[in-house]
């Protein structure tokens, strides 16, 4: 596990090549071990392959171009602080991996669209929740997608966790006959790497435990 959570990285660009549907079956097997509030498990996925893949990031790209992005949990109001620290420095590790200078928003745009071409990746789960279970559910299913992304990487795949693509939960929602009771929560992107892109040359770092941790000792 140690060296599952210390290799584990966020994937954006792979190989043009299917993963066997057997391995697919063991990595949402490996994911399903999830805990949950009661063991109710309100996670449920969709998961394209093939030319279902290629559907939807096609109608993904056309919707992502010109609708605004509406989601079906409230999204972050603000990033402020450390968090807002932690978030650019992301960012910038991303344009500078890929050649993105500072200002140029043409070429930043370019690349945050890349989200909704799944980086190329052959295969996209898309993960809901019960709406019912609000944001308790959303907190199971968010620990899901953590097992999944960690399974992915046991298995030699690729993996990144999108919440852009729940931003046009109306598609998505269009697209797989999603019924009103379920809660679009995010996008995993996943297959094999392509080690060599540029996009997957770098790792962001973790805060120290000085920062997150409070001791109560007496």
């Amino acid at each position: 596990m140690e060296h599952l959570l210390s290799t584990r990285w966020s994937c954006r660009a792979y190989l043009d090549r299917q993963v066997p549907r057997q391995t697919m079956e063991r990595l949402l097997t490996l994911a399903q071990r999830t805990a949950s509030w009661c063991n109710t498990q309100p996670w449920e996925m969709i998961v394209t392959s093939g030319g279902g893949t290629e559907r939807f990031r096609a109608a993904m790209m056309d919707w992502a171009r010109s609708n605004p992005m509406k989601f079906d949990f409230d999204e972050p109001s603000e990033y402020r602080g450390i968090y807002r620290d932690r978030r650019r420095a992301s960012g910038w590790q991303l344009y500078e991996a890929v050649g993105v200078v500072r200002g140029d928003r043409e070429a930043s745009g370019r690349q945050a669209f890349e989200n909704f071409r799944f980086f190329g990746a052959p295969h996209v789960a898309i993960v809901t929740t019960d709406a019912a279970q609000g944001v308790y559910g959303a907190v199971d299913a968010g620990l899901y997608v953590g097992t999944f992304l960690l399974a992915a990487n046991s298995l030699g795949l690729g993996a990144i966790a999108q919440a852009a693509l729940a931003g046009h939960s109306s598609l998505i929602r269009r697209h797989f006959n999603i019924p009103d009771d379920r809660k679009v929560l995010l996008g995993i992107s996943f297959g094999y790497p392509d080690l060599s892109h540029p996009s997957n040359s770098y790792r962001t770092a973790r805060a120290s435990l000085q920062e997150v941790v409070t001791w109560a000792d007496q």
